[in-house]
């Protein structure tokens, strides 16, 4: 080993946060290969014990010479290593991705199909005596994940499946570096000042800043959101919105080495071949197992509920914006999907008179920090400090420390807000470390973090937000929320461990503050004149709330209709992507579909972020959020010990108990879609 590489030292940064300023890339196939051997040597140890298998010989081994952290290694630097692939990657970085997947994809293979290991956890399974129900709970899964990840297959099936799970890993990264590039590849280069006609001076000056970086003179504009959507939305320029909207919206199917639509079809095809492995119909059916849904037919009760709540009033909504373009335009004008949000904008103007550049000035980065973290601080007491001495992978990632009510230590908090050119799209959060209790009795405080593509500053102005990044912000808040009051026994249990459609409440919880006008007055000033947000500028939002939520609503359906549709085929998918695309997602599209987009073939979440039928997950978990705001709503948005029980009994037990049970002890019953729809606006008869 080489003793200069961080990841084999004792870190002495704060709090033992990750000495990123330390690490280069020849750091880490080191620490990858050592880390293995670690883990290797460690259930060497744990399947030659002599002794009968129990939960602590087995489960919770402990090898006297080394400390706890001597076996994390390899958790250690998988986690920084794709962290770094997501928010700060380089074609070195990428090509080490390519060369040690396969080898972690047999590791962990290795580690689920070891017979002698399966044999001692199952023993354990089958005789252990009295456990507490965090340890039973751990012991469940620990016994279901193996099985569900082959254990009870025989060797024939087992290298089948060794096979399948190696092929799909490749094919995912490949996916992904392939996504990231192609958008990266596009940019819209203006040099005529003419067509930047309709777009506000902060988009301009946005564009400027691009292109000033990159030695160039004129305007670009990029796929990357902050800079696509204003464009999107008040271009005058109908051919250049055009190109912005074919160029994103062709990402992954072009004739080229970053074509995904091969890789997505035979990654659809190697779920099920694992799913029927296990001896489940569909892939579907074996996800279903550990959902809050818990079957196939639920999720489309769900979707099609929501189709049938929702599209009279989405049809209605389309028909508004059809009639605005046809009295700017000319009755003979068809509106095309690049129109779409240029015509909603003036539609949005035309009744309510607001848009988002009105609210653009009270949305500075800085106050909507202070806005955010107050509100943690009024619903929980904690505390956030910038700790400069805590190092960072990047300029643009601020890192802070946490501080609960009473003054002590709780977490640390990265927040990595803007887009570059090493970067995924999207938002996210991560942990750098998780909480758990150590066999000392330390409570091993988590480091989470939120990684953004929010709105750059520029040489003229700061960062100046839209409602809709407040949002975002919000939503990954509430994620690192999780992660920070989490309070397990086990790392594995802690935070956002949790069923897939039962991660997603504690987020878009949060995002309901945005729409609050006692939330927006705490923070929401004019960033040059310090004047609170007007009210008849927040009046005008507040009466906005429901603009636009039916089309908002089957837009979500209609990803999650595509999402089932591919992971509940029982026979081999041999169609081609993009008519099969349309076909299953056409009862929830308002208009003609073209034949020349693909959604598939950029759909990170269900080929590569882990929501293989599981998209769904994001309209189940708001059923869940709009209920439990409810709930706020009747004691109070700011009620401290309403929000004290959402922590102590959601945010701070992560997976240790069933979702529906940790959501009744909180809320006093299970919830409704009646909250949603009232949100929303929707009147509508229906079941609940």
């Amino acid at each position: 080993m080489n003793a200069s590489n961080p990841f084999f030292q004792h870190w002495t940064t704060p709090h033992e946060t990750i000495p990123f300023n330390q690490i280069r890339t020849e750091h880490y196939e080191e620490a990858f290969l050592e880390g293995i051997r670690r883990e290797n040597e460690e259930i060497e140890k744990i399947i030659n014990n002599p002794e009968e298998p129990t939960f602590e010989n087995t489960l919770l081994y402990h090898d006297p010479e080394h400390d706890e952290e001597y076996y994390g290694l390899l958790d250690t630097v998988s986690t920084v290593f794709s962290c770094m692939l997501s928010a700060e990657t380089n074609d070195e970085l990428d090509q080490l991705a390519q060369k040690i997947d396969p080898i972690l994809t047999q590791h962990a293979n290795d580690i689920q199909l070891n017979p002698r290991l399966f044999e001692r956890i199952k023993y354990v399974y089958e005789h252990h005596g009295e456990l507490t129900p965090e340890e039973l709970r751990l012991l469940e899964d620990s016994y279901e994940g193996f099985v569900r990840s082959g254990a009870l297959l025989n060797d024939e099936e087992k290298q089948q499946l060794r096979s399948l799970s190696e092929e799909g890993s490749m094919l995912a990264l490949q996916f992904s570096q392939n996504l990231l590039k192609e958008n990266k590849a596009f940019q819209l280069h203006i040099t005529d000042e003419q067509q930047l006609d309709g777009l506000p001076e902060t988009a301009r000056e946005a564009a400027a800043h691009t292109a000033k970086e990159q030695g160039k003179d004129g305007w670009i504009f990029t796929l990357d959101h902050p800079s696509m959507s204003p464009f999107m939305t008040y271009s005058t320029q109908r051919e250049l919105r055009r190109q912005l909207y074919m160029a994103y919206n062709t990402k992954g199917i072009h004739q080229n080495k970053e074509n995904n639509l091969d890789i997505c079809k035979r990654l659809v095809n190697i779920r099920r071949q694992h799913a029927q492995l296990m001896g489940y119909r569909t892939y579907a059916d074996f996800v279903m197992v550990h959902r809050m849904a818990s079957s196939s037919e639920n999720v489309y009760k769900l979707l099609n509920n929501l189709l049938d709540a929702y599209r009279p009033t989405a049809e209605k909504e389309r028909q508004e914006i059809e009639a605005m373009a046809q009295e700017l335009e000319g009755p003979d004008f068809k509106l095309e999907p690049w129109d779409l949000a240029y015509y909603t904008h003036k539609l949005e103007l035309k009744k309510f008179n607001i848009d988002a550049e009105m609210l653009r000035p009270y949305f500075e980065l800085s106050r909507v920090i202070d806005g955010v973290f107050g509100l943690a601080n009024r619903l929980y007491g904690i505390t956030f400090k910038e700790n400069k001495e805590i190092p960072v992978y990047h300029p643009d990632v601020k890192a802070y420390e946490v501080f609960d009510r009473d003054g002590s230590y709780l977490a640390v908090f990265y927040a990595d807000f803007h887009p570059r050119k090493g970067k995924q799209g999207g938002a996210w959060m991560t942990e750098f470390q998780g909480q758990w209790i150590n066999r000392k009795g330390e409570n091993i405080r988590p480091h989470v973090s939120v990684v953004m593509n929010l709105t750059k500053p520029t040489d003229k102005k700061p960062a100046l937000l839209t409602l809709g990044e407040v949002s975002t912000f919000l939503h990954e808040f509430g994620h690192s929320l999780h992660g920070m009051f989490a309070n397990t026994r086990f790392e594995s249990l802690s935070g956002t461990n949790v069923w897939w459609d039962f991660v997603e409440l504690p987020s878009q919880f949060m995002e309901n503050y945005a729409l609050e006008r006692d939330f927006l007055n705490t923070f929401a000033r004019h960033y040059e004149t310090g004047e609170l947000i007007p009210d008849d500028l927040l009046d005008r939002l507040i009466a906005s709330r429901h603009f636009m939520a039916a089309s908002g609503c089957l837009r979500q359906v209609s990803f999650g209709l595509l999402d089932m549709a591919y992971y509940t085929k029982a026979d081999e998918f041999t169609e081609e992507i993009i008519p099969f695309e349309k076909s299953v997602m056409k009862p929830a599209i308002l208009g003609r579909q073209r034949m020349d987009t693909c959604m598939t073939t950029q759909f990170s979440h269900i080929m590569a972020g882990g929501y293989a039928a599981g998209y769904y997950s994001y309209k189940w978990a708001e059923v869940l959020d709009a209920d439990a705001f409810a709930h706020f709503k009747q004691h109070g948005i700011f009620d401290q010990a309403t929000a004290q029980s959402f922590r102590d009994n959601i945010l701070s037990r992560g997976g240790t108990e069933h979702p529906m049970t940790l959501y009744k002890r909180f809320r006093g019953q299970e919830p409704t879609i009646d909250a949603l729809l009232e949100r929303d606006g929707i009147k509508v008869t229906h079941n609940s």
